[in-house]
């Protein structure tokens, strides 16, 4: 996120900004309690919708009891066996997240949608109507929160003159917190913050440090450049040195400024390790099918395909045509084309699969384009026909029969918020 600025070392720069970042607690949680008054002070926990058995979101009453994100829910039931577990519904906390941005957008048009519960608000030209005192701006959020969202979905608040610190800020004071990060509270604040605080420092790249003696931020920042570059290489150790002197120039880009497009991705996760190559399929032309109204919708056709799937085997593909394509059924005789000189080792009696992602790149628009041979108004009616129906009633309202009987798979943002096509949906929505 924060390395392709790694050279905003000038120390004026650090007093130039004042940017908040905002981190909602227990986000999924939170509004599960505020829509259902009888989850309200009780330990829950959210669970992905398709049956896997890990809570992706615990309440600050779970938490409490030491049950956290990642948990497994029969681990978790043996802390608290009166635990209450409800599947998750990301489309309801994505209109929470938008809300917000309405509100965030009453007070600086710089606000930038991080994740599906974080947002970054650059307040710099604005803070003089608030005095140049952000905690005024920021009780008034918060009580914007509490009557235009609610009461049990809180936030914490992190204030700074650069995004990377704002954002550990916020997480130093939760739930409901606020703390700043001046540049004369640096090294205090590094003295006691964890590595794992940092955004861009996960457990791998933790471990690795302390493999080599950095157990501290500061002690990031006194290693010695040579060293780092022994175990990280020049690019990852520019971006460490800059973390550990709390360098970072990247600015709040706004979430009404639409993404460039270069691919469409989707990936699923099944319920179970899945030997029904059938069902496995299924799924898979779905997903397709998803891939392909996202292009329709964008205008776009594609070059590239690629798919993997993942489990007791491992299949990787991906090819480059001369043609462009946007149609699901199409699209799907390519993936089998694909997949054909692994036919053996996919279809073997004991071969599953548990992880399946799909994706096309090289995206031109349709207007670019010369009219192919074999397209027909008649085909292209059709999906033009199904395309408003399922905008109207749902995505895969009309299915393929060779999706017959199977579940449907919701198209859902995620938490991340990663999908390119969800942020400029998003872009042209608010």
């Amino acid at each position: 996120m924060f390395r392709q600025f790694r050279n905003s070392q000038d120390p004026t720069l650090r007093q130039a900004r004042t940017i908040l970042h905002i981190d909602f607690d227990s986000f999924f949680a939170s509004v599960e309690q505020q829509y259902n008054p009888n989850l309200r002070g009780k330990p829950m926990g959210v669970t992905a919708t398709n049956g896997r058995t890990c809570i992706i979101a615990s309440s600050k009453e779970a938490k409490r009891l030491g049950i956290g994100t990642g948990s497994r829910t029969y681990e978790a039931k043996k802390i608290c066996p009166d635990l209450i577990l409800v599947p998750a519904d990301f489309i309801k906390y994505f209109e929470i997240s938008k809300k917000f941005l309405r509100i965030s957008q009453d007070f600086t048009p710089f606000v930038e949608l991080f994740s599906i519960d974080e947002v970054f608000m650059d307040i710099t030209s604005i803070a003089h109507l608030f005095d140049n005192n952000p905690y005024k701006m920021i009780a008034e959020i918060k009580k914007r929160i509490r009557e235009e969202i609610g009461e049990y979905v809180t936030a914490s608040f992190g204030i700074s003159y650069n995004k990377l610190l704002s954002k550990l800020a916020s997480g130093l004071k939760k739930p409901d917190g606020v703390f700043e990060i001046k540049p004369e509270d640096l090294d205090s604040v590094y003295k006691s913050a964890k590595l794992t605080d940092i955004c861009g420092i996960g457990k791998r790249i933790k471990d690795r440090l302390n493999k080599i003696g950095v157990t501290t931020l500061l002690d990031l920042r006194n290693i010695s450049y040579d060293r780092l570059v022994l175990e990280f290489g020049k690019a990852e150790t520019q971006f460490l040195k800059n973390i550990s002197l709390g360098f970072d120039g990247s600015p709040v880009v706004s979430h009404a400024t639409a993404p460039s497009i270069k691919s469409i991705g989707r990936s699923y996760c099944l319920p179970q390790n899945e030997y029904d190559k059938r069902k496995i399929l299924q799924n898979t032309y779905e997903l397709w099918e998803e891939i392909s109204i996202k292009l329709r919708r964008l205008n776009k056709k594609a070059r590239t395909l690629g798919f993997s799937f993942r489990g007791n085997i491992n299949i990787h593909k991906r090819k480059t045509y001369s043609f462009y394509f946007d149609d699901s059924k199409e699209v799907f005789y390519l993936f089998e084309d694909l997949l054909s000189d692994d036919k053996e080792m996919f279809f073997a009696k004991d071969s599953y699969v548990r992880q399946i992602s799909v994706w096309v790149s090289n995206l031109e628009e349709k207007e670019n384009l010369s009219l192919s041979l074999f397209d027909s108004s008649k085909k292209n009616n059709l999906m033009s026909a199904i395309d408003s129906i399922n905008e109207r009633f749902g995505d895969h309202t009309i299915r393929n029969g060779f999706l017959l009987y199977t579940d449907k798979l919701t198209t859902v943002p995620n938490g991340y918020l990663a999908d390119r096509y969800e942020r400029t949906k998003l872009a042209k929505d608010l």
